[in-house]
C-alpha cells in the first residue's frame, strides 16, 4: 500500500505533463482559426486539381517586399470563361464589374515595426509551406505559424541568417 502512493502521485504527474503536451501541440497545429474570407477561396482546389503555382498569383514574391495580393485581373484571366455561374465567381466577377478590390481579411499578421521580406526568402530557396504552412491543401487559409520574434530567431540561427535587430526592425 505504501508504494502504490508514491507511484500514482508519478503517474499523475506524467498524465497531467502529457496532457499539456498534447494541448500545446494541439495549439501549436491549430495557431489561429481560418476568418472567413468575402469570396470562399480554395488555395487546395487551383494548386492540386488546376496546377497553378503560389508565384503564378503571387508574382512579386521573388522581387518585392511583400507578394501582394494577386489583383482581380489575375483570377479573371480564367474567370472570365471558367466556371462563371458558381456562386464565388458571381462574386468575385461584381467586384471585378464594379471596379473594386476584394476586401480580403489579412491572415498571416505582421505588426509594423517588423521590416520582413518575402523577396530574400523566396530567393534562399525556402518554401512558402516552410512559414505558412501547407498552403496547398487548404481550403481555408488560416495562420499555422506563431511569426514572434523568437520563432523567427530560431530559424535565423539554425540557416544562419542574420540576428542583428536593425536586419527586421527599422
Amino acid at each position: 500500500m505504501n508504494k502504490i502512493i508514491p507511484r500514482l502521485l508519478i503517474a499523475g504527474y506524467f498524465s497531467i505533463f502529457i496532457i499539456i503536451i498534447v494541448g500545446l501541440g494541439w495549439a501549436w497545429h491549430t495557431y489561429r482559426e481560418a476568418p472567413d474570407q468575402p469570396i470562399a477561396y480554395s488555395h487546395n482546389k487551383h494548386i492540386n486539381f488546376v496546377g497553378l503555382e503560389c508565384t503564378h498569383c503571387h508574382a512579386y514574391a521573388d522581387r518585392a517586399l511583400m507578394p501582394g495580393i494577386p489583383p482581380l485581373q489575375t483570377c479573371m484571366e480564367c474567370h472570365e470563361n471558367v466556371a462563371t455561374d458558381r456562386p464565388e465567381i458571381i462574386k468575385l466577377t461584381a467586384y471585378w464589374n464594379k471596379k473594386e478590390p476584394v476586401p480580403w481579411i489579412n491572415v498571416n499578421y505582421l505588426p509594423p515595426h517588423v521590416y520582413f521580406t518575402h523577396k530574400r526568402h523566396v530567393k534562399r530557396g525556402f518554401e512558402c509551406a516552410e512559414c505558412h504552412g501547407d498552403i496547398a491543401h487548404m481550403d481555408k487559409v488560416r495562420q499555422v505559424k506563431s511569426f514572434r520574434m523568437g520563432w523567427c530567431v530560431t530559424c535565423h540561427r539554425a540557416n544562419n541568417g542574420p540576428t542583428d535587430c536593425w536586419t527586421c526592425h527599422k
